[in-house]
């Protein structure tokens, strides 16, 4: 795919912002399995709330017992990993409250998991919110949207079939 046609290109699926805040570039996580795209490509978002929701209708593959993450099948195919904080599955579960359950269907703006922003990083963590597309090699691109404060269920990621 050319530039031309990937900056025209009209994503065929729109994932929404799982969190609210700024929504900055996945290489600049400061984790190489989420700046490397060793998981997949995606967007992180520095969160200026404390609570995690569904970007899209999907099915819960694994809402982790830490609270921490959450991984999902959204009903387009995509592959999703909504991780909360970079190292923070050494909370063990301090901190996040898990709303979903295994195998449920969830519908887009859901509630997913209660965090406590400041006491993750009182305690020393980044909370910096990855989210990624583990099947990205599924879709033509992956087109986030970033360098701006996104609301949760704005557009922050297009994934182009």
């Amino acid at each position: 795919m050319g530039l031309f046609e990937k900056l025209f290109a009209a994503p065929q699926i729109e994932l929404a912002a799982p969190v609210a805040g700024e929504a900055v570039a996945i290489t600049e996580v400061a984790d190489p399995t989420f700046s490397e795209e060793i998981l997949g490509k995606g967007v992180a978002i520095r969160p200026a709330g404390n609570e995690v929701f569904a970007p899209c209708d999907a099915t819960v593959d694994l809402a982790f017992d830490t609270g921490h993450a959450v991984s999902m099948t959204a009903d387009n195919g995509a592959e999703i990993l909504i991780h909360v904080g970079l190292e923070t599955v050494n909370l063990k579960g301090a901190h996040f409250k898990v709303h979903v359950a295994n195998g449920e269907h969830v519908k887009t703006g859901q509630l997913l998991i209660e965090f406590d922003r400041e006491a993750i990083a009182a305690a020393g963590y980044d909370t910096i919110t990855p989210m990624v597309i583990c099947n990205s090699g599924d879709f033509k691109d992956v087109l986030p949207v970033t360098g701006k404060t996104v609301k949760v269920g704005e557009k922050i990621l297009g994934l182009v079939k």
